[in-house]
């Protein structure tokens, strides 16, 4: 929110109360003090001053509340409710800050200028005021900044929640009213959506195969051919009975020793085969449903107003 000079304060008007809050809360944040920040908006719950009367009660009663605007911080106006009472000449209102001193003031002094009398006040031209002060009846709550050299920064907090000045409104308005008489001259147009469903695939984890070896014990037997020695005794008589001579004695033996052969059994661990492992790709088709919504373009009409329309186009008649 740009001003057309360089000026010291800065007007914001918020249709949103609560941005309005919000607003001056980040304008505090950011260093500004609750005597350079004003706040005006109507209070919903207050009373109208229409029918109010010039009885002693009744003025003390707005003196009192007009007190109580100017003695409470911004943020305790706000933690309050915030209902500032009866001030002269602009109804019920919350204010607050500079709002409140000045609008305190200028009801002790008599003034009937009000908020109008209180924007002139801080420096902004009349005409100006006089926009603002018709903004405040219509409902909007006005918040200023005495910037005092800090007036960009304050004016993009303003902005940035949503607050505007004459200026932005009226250039707001200027754009708005272009594009109507641009979409008159050549055509409005309408664009028409639907939703559309795309599958993505991915890839999830279903289950697995193991694959290991067990140790399996049997037994075998194999016939191994072995040699053992044995020994032959084989007698011969001599012939005659012719000796060689010699004499008869006892104990004379003669050692042959026999051997055989022993089988001893070694084991030797050798390939007999392999298992190969591999994952193939099946192909296979799911069905997937979803609910998607789209556009579809009405025509009403009122009287006897003649439409061409496709037969995408449903066209409602109204006749008076």
């Amino acid at each position: 929110m740009k001003a057309a000079t360089k000026r010291s304060v800065v007007v914001g008007v918020f249709e949103d109360r609560s941005k309005a809050q919000k607003c001056v809360e980040e304008l505090r944040n950011a260093g500004f003090r609750e005597d350079q920040i004003g706040v005006a908006g109507r209070d919903g719950d207050a009373t109208s001053t229409s029918t109010a009367t010039t009885d002693k009660g009744s003025k003390a009663a707005a003196g009192a509340a007009t007190g109580v605007a100017a003695g409470a911080g911004i943020g305790a106006m706000w933690a309050l409710g915030i209902a500032a009472g009866m001030l002269p000449a602009i109804g019920p209102v919350i204010a607050g800050g500079i709002f409140a001193s000045i609008l305190a003031s200028a009801a002790g002094a008599g003034a009937a200028g009000g908020l109008l009398g209180a924007l002139v006040g801080l420096g902004i031209p009349e005409d100006e005021a006089n926009y603002y002060h018709s903004e405040f009846e219509a409902g909007r709550t006005i918040v200023t900044v005495k910037a005092n050299g800090r007036y960009d920064e304050a004016s993009a907090i303003v902005t940035r929640y949503g607050g505007y000045n004459q200026q932005s409104a009226a250039t707001s308005t200027a754009s708005s009213a272009t594009s109507a008489s641009s979409a008159t001259k050549t055509g409005a147009k309408v664009e028409v959506h639907e939703e559309q469903l795309h599958a993505h695939k991915q890839p999830v984890r279903t289950g697995e195969v193991r694959v290991r070896k067990e140790v399996v014990t049997e037994n075998k037997t194999i016939e191994v051919p072995v040699n053992r020695e044995e020994v032959v005794i084989e007698r011969h008589n001599v012939a005659g009975g012719k000796t060689k001579g010699g004499t008869v004695r006892a104990g004379e033996e003669i050692r042959i020793p026999v051997s055989e052969e022993q089988v001893h059994l070694e084991k030797e661990t050798v390939v007999t085969g392999e298992v190969k492992i591999g994952k193939r790709t099946v192909p296979g088709t799911e069905k997937v449903t979803g609910t998607v919504r789209k556009e579809q373009v009405k025509v009403d009409t009122e009287g006897n107003a003649n439409v061409r329309a496709d037969s995408n186009t449903e066209t409602v008649g109204k006749r008076r």
